[in-house]
């Protein structure tokens, strides 16, 4: 693991969607509200950018049609001539879908939009203007309440509506000012949402931008046998030169964001794998790749053709293993070929000992949380001797990472610790100063 951005950070956060601020009435009907979300089973939004406010728009409708006894409530959107529905609650079945669309001329929401019908229809049947539209009879349609949503620049998105099958007279003035109310909320909302699609859509283009103008490259940072001074083996770094300049498990976590994650993965690796046969054939090249990818079996596609012998696969503490059972199978048939496994990042968490146990590595990689400092703190000794014995029993093997002063080098060594690397001992190169160094070094 690369000592840039890794001083002993905890491992990634979780994204937690951002509080949402609705009326005092939407969040008392909050457990109404779950209850009948569940019975319905999750609405279903159209294709297009992810539609983040989805749940709490649908909140909103939920709270008002049942506070009005409604049959059905929905947002919809204007689009050109067209009127889509894109969110919509419904006492039992409604009879249209989100992502249906209709003619807007045909439309309630039009006409009251423009003023031909009243945003407040107690019984259709008494306004002939009502009954002359199709959908009166189709949906149909015995009472009305219709808002318009206007954004904060003053667009109309499109309405925000009630209907019921029935008349209702008991529907007054005051319903209407609490529609209109509402209508500010979901203005809100679907505003958040347009910024969460316009941050989406950035980061899609950034991650993009990297594989159109081939901005990845791969660093490899020396892997020393102490025992000799010798380079046995070599890790391989992404490294991108792209605009922000930021580390890479930065790029990585944005490009997982936008749907990228996998691309991006098996993009660096195969950059890796690429520069096997310009390196010398007893010198081992360390390769990261998620535990989901190796599961799925993208491993074997990326692997064919490569000596496996000549490889060494890290399994990071903070990469996230929901079955063990699936990695390993994934794993034996490259491992009774030769392929080795590292844990990484030991020391860091509790993760990376569950990792050790289900995973039986070669190698165990100690974190440079453990690794600095460690001439000066007898607690960290402890515990790498402890893992050095652990690795002895088991037939593995210790690699210090994070080696950045004399002092941490001479206690590893005489502690044990068969290899490290580190700034200390050799910092990361391109291909073609590392090769140029390993031919000095065997010369």
């Amino acid at each position: 693991m690369d000592e840039i951005g890794n001083l002993c950070l905890s491992p990634f956060s979780s994204f937690f969607a951002s509080s949402v601020l609705v009326s005092q009435f939407a969040r008392q009907s909050q457990s109404n509200y779950n209850a009948a979300h569940d019975a319905r089973g999750p609405m279903t939004n159209i294709s297009g950018p992810p539609d983040f406010a989805a749940d709490s728009v649908t909140q909103i409708l939920h709270s008002i049609r049942s506070h009005l006894e409604m049959d059905v409530a929905f947002v919809s959107e204007f689009v050109g001539d067209r009127m889509i529905f894109r969110h919509v609650d419904a006492a039992n079945r409604a009879p249209m879908n989100v992502g249906d669309s209709r003619p807007l001329e045909e439309s309630y929401c039009q006409r009251v939009m423009d003023g031909r019908l009243p945003k407040l229809i107690p019984d259709t049947v008494a306004l002939p203007t009502a009954m002359a539209l199709p959908a009166t009879t189709a949906l149909p349609i015995g009472s009305f309440l219709g808002v318009p949503i206007r954004l904060s620049e003053g667009r109309i998105y499109g309405a925000f509506c009630c209907f019921s099958f029935a008349p209702d007279p008991s529907l007054n003035p005051r319903d209407l000012s609490m529609m209109q109310a509402f209508s500010e909320n979901v203005a809100q909302e679907i505003e958040r949402d347009f910024e969460k699609a316009r941050v989406h859509d950035e980061k899609l283009a950034r991650v993009k931008t990297l594989f159109k103008y081939q901005q990845l490259s791969i660093a490899y940072q020396p892997i020393i046998r102490l025992a000799d001074n010798r380079i046995v083996g070599l890790e391989s770094l992404l490294r991108i030169s792209a605009s922000p300049s930021r580390a890479p498990d930065i790029w990585f976590f944005e490009a997982a964001e936008v749907g990228l994650g996998a691309e991006l993965e098996i993009a660096a690796i195969r950059l890796a794998l690429s520069s096997l046969a310009a390196l010398p054939a007893d010198v081992y090249l360390t390769v990261n790749l998620s535990p989901a990818m190796i599961s799925s079996g993208e491993i074997l596609r990326l692997m064919e053709g490569v000596p496996a012998e000549r490889i060494v696969l890290e399994i990071s503490e903070h990469a996230i293993v929901s079955d063990y059972s699936d990695l390993v199978h994934a794993l034996q048939p490259l491992r009774n070929a030769g392929l080795r496994l590292a844990v990484d990042d030991v020391g860091a968490g509790y993760a990376s000992l569950r990792h050790i146990l289900n995973l039986r590595p070669d190698m165990i990689k100690l974190d440079i949380c453990l690794v600095r400092d460690i001439a000066e703190d007898a607690t960290k000794r402890a515990l790498t001797l402890a893992l050095i014995g652990f690795a002895r029993e088991t037939g593995s093997e210790i690699v210090a990472d994070g080696v950045g002063a004399a002092a941490d080098l001479g206690t590893i060594k005489t502690l044990g610790v068969e290899k490290a690397q580190g700034h200390f001992l050799g910092r990361p190169l391109p291909l073609a100063k590392i090769t140029r160094l390993l031919t000095r070094k065997s010369a």
